[in-house]
């Protein structure tokens, strides 16, 4: 059986034919999105890359993984700062009368934590929360196999759980949430605001400041590198402690670009979140990195519509 998963961003967006059996990707294509051409245009562009890649080959369902906040159940894009005309805009219906297929369209994060459980590292777990550590942070929670979205489905923002009261301003207004101090942007700012009391820091030798060269500078005894990976650490490790002792998850998977650090990130993070939480939690839980990297968001996709159990 085979599943088209669309992982839809605000520049490019995926599309691969997907092997529900395996997860194996047996073909994939990337497309400009083009946005400023208008929504119509960009569900027809979809629509073609979807009749491209499926050529010769059936297929059963088809989901779409997109920024911003989702009405899943109708398919609706209620709203997303990438596309600012898709305010209460049918994609799912739109895309699915052009292809003849059931189409569920889900936000991003949500459909990471189910590409995690039905091709990642989640496989076998009922109990997950996920978390993807890139330009922001996203992340989804299973639980009992179910996925967790509340009321009007656009809870477990996890990103924007604050973890410190007095910290940095986030993207959404508040101050000190995740997504301020642990994702790529925060670790490039808190590195560029660093450079006046660091200015010998290996960091500013490079051709641009990002994330991996903050790590990598942290992984050669850099003091402001590792001054930035100890607060990002801590961070993550407040939050992780939260989300266990709230969702009570038997793995947490880390992804996004961030999590390629490695175990300069994963070893400090695994014994912080140990000694944060509660004594009845500790042994009950395993932090690991996602295994899915670049075709994550395909995979995620695909995974709406297996965990639809359309057949």
């Amino acid at each position: 059986m085979y599943v088209v998963g669309i992982d839809l961003g605000g520049t490019f967006f995926k599309v691969g034919l997907v092997d529900a059996k395996d997860g194996r990707i047996l073909r994939k294509i990337e497309r400009e999105t083009k946005v400023e051409e208008g929504r119509d245009k960009v569900v027809e562009r979809m629509a073609q890359a979807v009749l491209e890649v499926t050529e010769g080959n059936e297929y059963v369902g088809v989901g779409v993984g997109s920024p911003g906040s989702i009405d899943h159940d109708k398919g609706v894009v209620r709203f997303s700062p990438n596309f600012p005309d898709w305010v209460n805009f049918e994609l799912g219906e739109k895309l699915s009368s052009f292809l003849s297929k059931p189409v569920f369209v889900e936000n991003d994060a949500n459909a990471f934590v189910l590409g995690e459980r039905w091709f990642g590292a989640g496989k076998g777990h009922e109990h997950i929360v996920a978390l993807t550590l890139g330009t922001g942070v996203g992340g989804g929670v299973i639980s009992h196999g179910v996925l967790i979205t509340g009321k009007d489905g656009i809870g477990t923002e996890l990103g924007h759980v604050i973890v410190e009261p007095n910290g940095p301003l986030c993207g959404c207004g508040n101050y000190g949430c995740l997504e301020a101090i642990a994702s790529a942007t925060a670790i490039k700012r808190m590195a560029l605001e660093g450079q006046k009391k660091f200015p010998e820091s290996e960091i500013f030798l490079a051709e641009e400041v990002n994330a991996k060269v903050v790590f990598d500078a942290a992984r050669n005894g850099d003091l402001l590198g590792k001054t930035i990976v100890d607060r990002v650490v801590n961070a993550l490790a407040v939050g992780v402690a939260n989300f266990i002792h709230i969702f009570n998850p038997s793995i947490v998977v880390i992804g996004g670009g961030v999590s390629r650090a490695g175990d300069i990130l994963f070893t400090p993070l695994k014994e912080k979140v140990h000694h944060l939480v509660m004594p009845s939690f500790r042994g009950t839980y395993e932090i690991v990195q996602s295994p899915l990297v670049e075709d994550a968001g395909i995979l995620g996709a695909a995974s709406i519509v297996l965990q639809r159990g359309v057949k």
